[in-house]
């Protein structure tokens, strides 16, 4: 039963925090120390987007994704996926009259199902994968539509990466193109991250051992829950004003996330970035549903924490870079439409963003300016990074910096703007002494009638001497950013001039 759409006219989501606490649904269904993942949960049910849980055994995966099956009233399929045949999904093909064919059903095939759970995914032989895509993607099956189906969720044990200590041994990586599929992607809390209340609730719960005596059991407050499809509805309205009242905002928050993380060296894909629209919306309006009052900001960030795939392609995201990127965009949805700032946080390299803040001339505040140069200088790569430097003193912009920052840049140029003697003693046999000959022959081939040229083999100097320059590739690459970041930076300071 959906809420009445005038209950949620008035839908807003506070920039500031006035928690409340939500209204614990998960615990109605006897699932206890959760409550961080029932606004995505909420969200997952309202959109019907595909749902993938990662976590160790034992972490109520199953259990979790059943008792919502069945509060829910729905025609559910359970399916193990490292073990399951592809005819146990569709049934035994027989040739039908008109010439095709038709299936075998069982109380297992799959065509009337209105929620699949694939179990195990990670587990799963690749040819059975690329047969299970389908209707994780489209829902459909052999080419045939699966009209029944709204709930698409799967589960999986960590997958094994480098450092075998964080993942199963035989819990594989899923394909890219797979784990794009799955909007939300949850990460089940670990035991210790649970409160000592819920952790007796857990204990004293019988649900660990028997996994099928507890779902079928006819528990009134889990079978036909009600108000769990009420809350659905209420959601699902939430979600329509949001789209209408602030669609631009997060659009807006959601092109520059995408940016600052490609910057991060996060990639996501076009198709995740719309995902992750539809998130926030959703995990915004859960969040307006069961009355958590979560702030916008806390929202947006729970959203991206719940829909990356990197998590279920065994790569690591780091949380600083994740939070940082999280934090920009936020600040981004604030500016107006030509605030330069908006394009700067966009750019796509740090060399981009400073070459957008001096353009930008006087239209920054000082404070503004300073942190966005700091920010950049501090994500550039060595010879870059002092390419920069020289250009800002060269430029005048270094007058416009706060003195922290200009102090820091200061420092530097001084060591650019002339040769500083060091001497360091270095093993014959040492990669150091391979970077420092092959620095030798890189600054043999600058012209020494060009003022510029004294300037970067004062930085390979400088980048030596602080142990920068570890290896000859080392020497290479710093070379090379050097020449290519004064270069773009020498061109537009004679565009701003002319």
């Amino acid at each position: 039963m959906q809420s009445d759409h005038s209950s949620v006219t008035n839908v807003s989501v506070t920039e500031k925090s006035s928690h409340q606490g939500p209204r614990p649904w998960l615990r109605r269904l006897g699932i206890f120390g959760m409550d961080q993942l029932q606004a995505p949960l909420l969200a997952a049910l309202a959109t019907e987007l595909p749902l993938l849980l990662i976590g160790p055994h034992g972490t109520a995966k199953s259990l979790l994704l059943t008792r919502m099956a069945q509060a829910l009233q729905l025609r559910f399929r359970h399916y193990n996926a490292s073990l399951i045949h592809f005819d146990d999904l569709i049934g035994f093909p027989m040739p039908a009259s008109d010439g095709g064919l038709q299936y075998l059903q069982t109380p297992a095939t799959i065509w009337d199902a209105q929620a699949v759970f694939l179990d195990e995914i990670s587990r799963c032989r690749p040819e059975m994968q690329n047969k299970l895509f389908p209707i994780i993607h489209e829902r459909k099956v052999q080419g045939i539509d699966l009209k029944d189906l709204q709930f698409r969720w799967a589960a999986m044990n960590p997958p094994q990466t480098e450092d075998e200590a964080l993942g199963y041994r035989g819990s594989e990586v899923l394909d890219r193109a797979l784990a794009d599929r799955f909007a939300f992607i949850l990460a089940m809390p670990a035991w210790e991250q649970f409160s000592r209340e819920d952790r007796l609730a857990v204990i004293q719960s019988g649900a660990a051992g028997n996994l099928s005596a507890s779902a079928n059991r006819s528990d009134a407050s889990v079978i036909s829950c009600d108000w769990l499809k009420s809350l659905i509805g209420q959601t699902r309205d939430a979600i329509e004003v949001l789209r209408v009242d602030q669609s631009e905002k997060w659009a807006s928050y959601i092109e520059t996330l995408t940016a600052l993380l490609a910057n991060a060296k996060i990639a996501l894909s076009p198709r995740r970035a719309a995902m992750l629209y539809e998130a926030v919306i959703a995990v915004l309006a859960a969040s307006v549903a069961t009355d958590a009052a979560m702030n916008a900001g806390d929202a947006a960030w729970l959203a991206l924490r719940s829909c990356l795939p990197q998590h279920a392609e065994g790569v690591l995201v780091p949380e600083v870079k994740l939070l940082a990127a999280h934090r920009e965009a936020m600040r981004s949805i604030k500016l107006g439409p030509h605030d330069p700032l908006r394009a700067i946080v966009s750019a796509g390299t740090p060399l981009k963003r400073l070459r957008l803040a001096v353009s930008a001339a006087g239209q920054l505040p000082k404070a503004e300016f300073s942190r966005v140069i700091a920010d950049a200088l501090a994500q550039m790569k060595p010879g870059e990074h002092e390419a920069a430097v020289v250009y800002l003193f060269e430029s005048g912009a270094v007058g416009r910096l706060h003195a922290a920052v200009a102090t820091q840049a200061g420092d530097l140029y001084q060591e650019l703007a002339s040769a500083q003697p060091f001497s360091i003693t270095i093993h014959a046999s040492s990669g150091r002494y391979a970077a420092w000959g092959r620095v030798k022959d890189l600054l043999a081939r600058l012209d020494p009638e060009k003022p510029q040229s004294h300037l970067q083999a004062n930085a390979m100097a400088s980048l030596f001497k602080r142990k920068q320059l570890a290896s000859i590739a080392d020497a290479d690459a710093a070379f090379a950013a050097y020449a290519a970041a004064d270069g773009l930076l020498r061109t537009l300071s004679w565009t701003l001039q002319h």
